[in-house]
Order: C-alpha cells, then structure tokens, then sequence
C-alpha cells in the first residue's frame, strides 16, 4: 500500500476536498485525511451563499479574491458534474441586501458607488423596485441593494463533488483519521502522525478550519486564528416567498428547493460547541419575519451550528509557512469557505507548481502580520 504522497492534505470540508482537487488535476498523487466524515463540519453547516458583493462592502483584495472565485462556479459545475455526475445546485437569481434605516440607505448607496467603479453590476432600487421584485418582503423596508452575480450552491453537494472528482481523477480519501502532529527527519517537514500510523508527503496544507491553529503550533507557529459557531435554522413554505436571496444587517434568507428557506446566521466567538442555543434560533426568528413577514407562517423543520475559522484581520491565510517550504497553509476563510473554495483550491495548487500568482495574494499572506505570528 502506497504511504508515500506528492501532497497530504489535512481537513475533509470544502477548502481541503477544492485543494485536493486542484492538487489532484494538476498531476499530484493526493492523499486527504478527514478527522470525522468528509463535508460534516462547518461546510455543511453553511447555506452555500455566493456572495462577493453582499458580504464584502469594501473594494480590495478580499474583494478580488471573492470575484474571481465567483467567476469560476458556472464551468466547475459543469466541470463537476462530467467528472463525479453530481450538480451542486448553481442558482443565480441574485441577492438583494435591503435597508430599514436612512443610515443603512446611506451607506450601501456607497457601497454601489464603489463597487460600480471596480466594474461590478449593482444599484438601488427604491421601496417600490424593491417591492415589485420580491413582494413578499415587509413594508418597512425603504430599498435595497440589487446584486444580480451573487447567487448560492448546495454546500453539501459542493464538497462532495471535490471529493469524488478528486478521487474520480485519482486521489485517496481517508475518513476518521485525526491528524496529531508532523513527522520530521534532519529539521525538514516529512509527513503527519495520525491515530492510525504515519503518513509521509512531498508537501502538506493544513486546511482543517478552526482546528488549523492546532495542528500549526506543532510547526511552531501560532495562527492569529479563533473559532467563531454560527446558529441557523431551515423553514418550509406553503409557497415561495421569495427567488432572490434577502440578506438584512440582522440575518439572510436563501431560497432552496422544495419551498425550503435557510435563516442565518449568529456569530458567537471563540466556541467550538455545536450546541444550538433557544436565544440564538428565536433571534433568527424575529430577524426573518422582521423583513419577510409570512414567514412566520411556515414549517419550522431544524436548526444547526457550525465552526468557523476567523482570523484578527478577517482575511484568510492562503500562503506558505514562513520558514518550511513544504507545508501550505490555507484557512481562516470564516464565512466565505463555500464562495472562495475554488480560488482558494487553485492557488495553492498553483504555489505549489510555481506558478505566477495574481498581484493581491499577498494581502493573505503571512508577511501581513509579521508583528503577530511568532515561529
């Protein structure tokens, strides 16, 4: 049996089966190893919003990052498709980020104004434009931003297609195997100590979420990383109630199908329980009927908690170890993990052929906080 990898990749959700699948197609020998079963984490907590524009109101290089991982979804999903015969649900019916306040008005007007002129394709529209696309939505609102490009994919279908494209083309894929620490041989980096022996590689990426900073200390280095859980919840519809996905400064609502809505998201810092807690479900819940008034009419059906990693400047880490060139590193994606899987996947397949890297990678890097990161 092979114990011998060009690439190991530690962490089985959506970030480590894209690197798995990017490292894979580019002519590496992949191994993936996943502490419990693949796409069970925060991944398939997430309710699978693409949204470069509604999420991320400041031009810059996350906002580049986010565009250009956008741009790719409507060939991967074919790409997918042909590869595993699994369709990640692409929808693109837009989102509308709606205003309830003259404050809230003033400044996504600001935001349309910057993002228009970086080129992308977004305006206001006024109580009644609003109104006249989505009906359903409350009559407190005063407009909203319209992004037509923004769109969602199913999470779960997302991830499991890296994963069985990645394998289709020729990868392993190792569930329940918890990675503990690195194996070195003379100061260099030779593969991971796991619960079930040793497996050695070319070259590791650490892409194991909000458990990333654990495993890096064993590479002395410790990742300005925290664990953020997110609460949502799942209601059922008599009939639609909206196509667009509505997303307030309180909560978002995504559209899926069989008259399925996905409410989101709570963010409580530095916890790693999953525990979904009555305050946070009936605060979702006020929220959505806040902006979408029948909603309160429908099937409650379940709730949910995911972990996600944030870092103390909110930009993840995409990027090599400072000092040992063969471990990769690539999480802190926080939110975004589902929109910026298959950038993110890319480059680090990328990096580790040497190839040119665009021009704003270097915002994710770690000579960002030199100051902070101690090796």
């Amino acid at each position: 049996m092979n114990n011998n990898w060009d690439a190991i990749v530690v962490g089985g959700g959506v970030i480590g089966n894209a690197a798995a699948y990017y490292l894979q197609k580019s002519g590496r020998n992949v191994l993936l190893l996943e502490k419990g079963t693949v796409g069970l984490g925060a991944s398939k907590a997430a309710a699978g919003m693409l949204g470069a524009q509604v999420e991320l109101t400041e031009v810059g290089p996350m906002f580049e990052l986010a565009r250009e991982s956008r741009k790719m979804f409507p060939r991967l999903q074919e790409e997918l498709k042909e590869m595993c015969g699994i369709d990640i649900e692409l929808v693109r019916e837009g989102m509308l980020k709606v205003a309830k306040t003259d404050e809230e008005k003033v400044h996504l007007q600001s935001v349309i104004e910057a993002q228009r002129s970086f080129g992308e394709n977004t305006k206001w529209l006024d109580r009644e434009e609003t109104l006249q696309m989505e009906s359903s939505l409350s009559d407190s609102i005063i407009g909203a931003m319209d992004i037509p490009n923004d769109g969602h994919v199913n999470p779960i279908q997302l991830t499991q297609a890296f994963s069985k494209s990645a394998v289709a083309l020729g990868a392993t894929v190792k569930e329940f195997v918890e990675v503990y620490s690195f194996t070195e041989l003379s100061g260099k980096i030779t593969g991971v100590h796991t619960n079930i022996g040793d497996f050695y590689g070319e070259n590791i990426v650490v892409a194991n979420g909000a458990w990333s900073a654990r495993l890096l200390k064993e590479a002395n280095i410790n990742l300005p990383t925290y664990p953020v859980k997110g609460e949502c919840m799942s209601v059922i519809t008599e009939r639609p109630l909206i196509k667009s996905t509505i997303f307030s400064q309180r909560c978002y609502v995504v559209p899926k199908s069989g008259n399925r809505l996905i409410i989101g998201a709570t963010s409580i810092p530095n916890s790693f329980s999953e525990h979904v807690s009555v305050e946070g479900i009936s605060s979702l819940m006020q929220a959505s009927i806040d902006i979408l008034p029948d909603i309160q009419r429908a099937q409650f059906e379940r709730a949910w908690a995911g972990i996600r990693p944030q870092t103390i400047d909110e930009l993840p880490f995409l990027g090599v170890h400072p000092t040992i060139e063969n471990v990769f590193i690539c999480t802190g994606h926080y939110r975004n993990g589902i929109l910026l899987s298959p950038i993110s996947g890319k480059l680090i397949a990328d990096m580790m052929d040497g190839r040119t890297l665009p021009s704003y990678l270097q915002a994710f890097t770690f000579e960002r906080l030199k100051g902070v990161i101690t090796t």
